[in-house]
């Protein structure tokens, strides 16, 4: 005899919040009280919600363990460069590329200007790559060293390193989730991007402004020449540095711009740094150790022993194994619809545009918190706002920019999220201390919502050149009265249709 399936029950708001708050508070007596890592307690989350899954909604092992695997499955691209990056950090150092970046960069780079230019070198190396992993942590390990020879705070170098690498790699065309949020929403590329421009640049533009106005603090400060010149003569002891080496990474940059898939394009910037580092005199079997385990600076200088001790696949396996916990958790969530029964509860609230704009980035940020990923909280929200989108009238280039203004984001303000917990690990600084200083982060969505509640920039189906319902050009600046009319009208019209 065949078994019988058995039926599955909706979850409902408060079973699906059970997982969310036990996890919540295991973390915060994990953290507050014990001081301790944030993988077992995601990890035991994520057991009892599928105890609720299994023996509460009828869900069996095995399309839980599928829900698992999707989910991890889903980001296994991002594991792997991940994994590579570290490679590459190790031979970079090895090499002698970064110090030659770091050592070049404080005889240039003076205190009062160094956000801003570390904003505006992460957003054009980031928007050339399309990846703020491979800008962090190439371009921007870098200038943690600048910073601390500059006597600048890392925490806040930190949050100037992240707010340029997320803006580009939110408007580069070859960024993964600048492709991803699209195709959630049901827009296309290169409109998402022209759409996303209202709010980015507003968000950019005060985001310089703040690091500008920040770094005239440090004008006229008496920088401690002393402590820079040992810096880079601890560097130039165990290194030969050359302009050179600065060819590697213009060569891996010129590589992903000319459209090289990123990992084949990262293994070769792995490969040149090997190479530079036979020319440092390092063997075969020290390079192969090096990428393993990473590179140990022992120069007699703690700043440079520290910032150059780094690197290897090893290094990456704490992150790695934090996002295989994160994700296990929200493949979970997903998969047994609890995620979906919190999300589907919070349209209750998205009376007017403004407010489901609201409400789809805090699904974004919501997501980013429980499930650990910047894709799932592009993805969840993704499918499950874009029919409401739709049935309002608005083009899916509203939807397809929130989903990037929050979602993609706001990952790195998490200290467990893939993004959080990889830009902590690059930078070596804790996630914590750099969030407040990660101004473009925290004003993209913030942005991104004002613009909806004024009706800036909120373009209809019937003003979308991409719709079937286009009927006139576009008015991106309505009143929110003129929107909210729109929608009433639109939806008699369509229901008449229908």
């Amino acid at each position: 005899m065949s078994k019988v399936p058995r039926e599955k029950k909706e979850p409902s708001l408060l079973i699906s919040l059970i997982p969310v708050a036990v996890t919540v508070i295991l973390l915060g007596i994990t953290i507050l009280v014990y001081d301790g890592e944030v993988h077992i307690p995601i990890l035991m989350g994520a057991i009892v919600a599928a105890a609720i899954a299994v023996f509460g909604l009828g869900f069996t092992w095995k399309e839980i363990e599928d829900g698992i695997v999707d989910s991890i499955g889903s980001t296994m691209q991002a594991i792997l460069i991940l994994g590579i990056i570290g490679i590459l950090i190790g031979t970079w150092i090895a090499g002698g590329i970064v110090p030659s970046m770091i050592y070049y960069g404080l005889q240039i780079l003076s205190p009062s200007f160094f956000l801003a230019a570390s904003v505006l070198l992460c957003s054009v190396v980031s928007l050339a790559t399309g990846s703020s992993w491979t800008t962090a942590g190439t371009v921007g390990i870098a200038l943690i060293g600048i910073a601390q020879g500059l006597g600048i705070s890392t925490p806040l170098a930190a949050g100037a390193i992240i707010s340029g690498a997320y803006f580009g790699d939110k408007i580069s065309p070859l960024s993964d989730t600048t492709n991803l949020a699209p195709a959630m929403a049901g827009s296309s590329l290169f409109d998402h991007i022209k759409h996303m421009l209202y709010t980015t640049s507003v968000s950019y533009g005060i985001t310089l402004v703040i690091f500008i106005i920040i770094g005239l603090q440090y004008r006229g400060m008496e920088l401690d020449a002393h402590e820079i010149i040992s810096i880079n003569e601890a560097i130039s002891s165990i290194y030969t540095i050359s302009p050179l080496f600065l060819l590697v990474p213009v060569i891996v940059i010129v590589m992903v711009a000319l459209k090289i898939p990123a990992i084949p394009g990262l293994i070769v910037g792995c490969i040149l740094g090997a190479i530079c580092a036979v020319f440092q005199g390092t063997d075969f079997g020290t390079i192969v150790d090096i990428a393993n385990n990473g590179t140990v600076a022992e120069t007699g200088h703690a700043v440079v022993d520290e910032l150059l001790t780094n690197g290897g696949l090893q290094s990456m396996m704490w992150t790695i194994s934090l996002i295989m916990c994160a994700l296990t958790f929200g493949g979970v969530l997903e998969k047994t619809g609890m995620m979906a029964a919190i999300a589907n509860r919070l349209l209750v609230f998205a009376k007017s545009t403004g407010s489901l704009i609201l409400v789809t980035a805090v699904t974004c940020l919501f997501v980013n918190t429980l499930c650990g990923d910047q894709y799932l909280a592009l993805a969840l929200p993704g499918k499950m706002y874009k029919d409401t989108f739709r049935e309002r009238g608005l083009a899916p280039r509203n939807l397809s920019r929130i989903l990037e203004d929050s979602g993609t984001v706001t990952s790195a303000l998490i200290p467990w999220n893939t993004c959080g917990a990889t830009m902590s690990t690059f930078l070596g600084v804790p996630t914590l201390s750099y969030m407040g200083y990660a101004f473009f982060n925290i004003l993209s969505p913030i942005v991104s919502v004002i613009f909806a509640y004024l009706g800036i920039s909120i373009m209809t189906l019937e003003e979308d050149p991409a719709s079937e319902q286009y009927v006139r050009p576009m008015k991106l600046k309505k009143s929110p009265k003129e929107l909210e009319e729109y929608i009433v009208n639109y939806q008699k019209t369509h229901s008449a249709n229908a």
